[in-house]
């Protein structure tokens, strides 16, 4: 599992919220998800620039880690806090290797944190590297790729991003190429895992009440683009979110 792919996109992600489907189902979306953080401590893994990371802590989180694999993005997130950031901490580490924290968190999060995995075995090895980080009884939140997609609906460009099979199937299912149209574009190849791989490895991790979540589109977006814009999105979700609990 390499970071390297992200580290060449570095602070450009963060424009990746500004496309419709991530602003308008994506973020409200996970964020409703998640409810109420106050006081509560988060684990961040994928953070990234540390969207979610500032979102929670803004909303009252007590502390915040975010966690990745890639370096430029821990840099570019640093940066973001350094400049007005709300007390977030950030570190550089690979989930499938995570070390042991001094004291459990009380939520995970987990925003595309599947993708990149070489086989089943570490994705289980990440989840249980996620549970023992969780306080008992705690929550984990995942947002990912719905395995549920049809690859021959109608294009998502409209929506911001262009997801196209590669035609290679693995064992944690079929390979992808994900493109946000930015300017310029941005391309990278994931793997998002299959809802089997998914329930398997959570539950032997020791998650229970493992729950698929729908990703609607918010109220706003209806607002903005109107409803029959979101049609093919509704007909052929192209991402779903899921809660458990340790």
């Amino acid at each position: 599992m390499s970071g390297q792919v992200y580290d060449e996109i570095g602070e450009a992600f963060e424009g990746f919220k500004t496309l419709p489907l991530a602003r308008y189902a994506e973020v409200p979306g996970f964020l409703a998800l998640v409810g109420d953080v106050n006081g509560r401590s988060i684990l961040d893994l994928a953070s990234g620039t540390g969207f979610y990371s500032r979102e929670f802590k803004r909303c009252g989180a007590s502390h915040v880690l975010g966690v990745d694999i890639s370096p430029a993005m821990v840099d570019a997130a640093r940066a973001l806090e350094d400049s007005d950031g709300p007390g977030v901490h950030y570190e550089v580490g690979d989930v499938g290797e995570l070390r042991t924290f001094d004291q459990r968190f009380d939520i995970a999060v987990a925003v595309q944190l599947f993708n990149y995995a070489e086989d089943v075995a570490t994705i289980e090895r990440m989840c249980r590297n996620i549970h023992r980080s969780l306080v008992d009884g705690a929550e984990f939140f995942v947002f990912t790729q719905s395995p549920d997609l049809r690859f021959d609906g109608p294009s998502l460009a409209k929506y911001g991003f262009l997801c196209e099979l590669l035609g290679e199937e693995t064992e944690i299912g079929p390979r992808v190429r994900i493109t946000a149209l930015l300017d310029p574009p941005i391309s990278f190849v994931a793997n998002p895992p299959s809802r089997e791989v998914f329930e398997k490895c959570l539950r032997a991790a020791g998650f229970n009440e493992v729950t698929w979540v729908p990703l609607e589109v918010s109220a706003a977006g209806v607002r903005e683009y109107g409803k029959d814009f979101w049609d093919d999105y509704a007909a052929n979700p192209p991402l779903t979110m899921l809660r458990c609990r340790a």
